[in-house]
């Protein structure tokens, strides 16, 4: 049996593409959640509006890996202490933040967060929030895969 995880980091295609490598992830898929506009679309998240995340929900065996590790996975493939943004994305869209699918989700997640805050040396305090998941959209077909299609059509020249 399988679980789910959601997760917003930045940009969403290298996201899902890193997440679908690590061992126990059955799936990723990118799309919008966060946000108030039912079905919006990738421009419409753009313009910041929407309230929305480009996020990543990952389909994870937890047999084989936990909640917990997908969590600390999450943490070391952002720089969670920069407020809505990641590298040269800028705005709400970009936001680090996790979306737990339940309460224990939402305990584990939190606990992660307090662990890595407590060993960072800079202090720098995190930023990632943590909320209940709600509606998730997926993302036009184009942006799944978005960096193995892009690169396989590279290689193709």
């Amino acid at each position: 049996m399988t679980e789910t995880a959601t997760f917003a980091a930045g940009c969403f295609w290298g996201v899902e593409e890193r997440f679908r490598k690590v061992p126990g992830v059955v799936d990723a898929e990118v799309g919008y959640t966060g946000g108030q506009t039912r079905d919006p679309t990738y421009h419409d998240v753009c313009t910041g509006t929407t309230g929305h995340a480009e996020a990543v929900r990952v389909t994870f065996d937890p047999q084989t890996i936990s909640y917990e590790e997908l969590v600390k996975t999450f943490f070391a493939l952002h720089d969670p202490t920069t407020r809505d943004r990641q590298g040269p994305d800028v705005g709400r869209q970009y936001r680090s933040a996790i979306f737990a699918e339940t309460p224990a989700q939402q305990q584990a997640a939190r606990a992660v967060l307090e662990h890595l805050q407590a060993q960072r040396h800079d202090q720098r305090p995190i930023v990632t929030e943590i909320s209940p998941a709600s509606d998730f959209f997926r993302a036009e077909d184009y942006h799944q895969r978005y960096n193995e299609k892009h690169r396989r059509a590279s290689c193709a020249f």
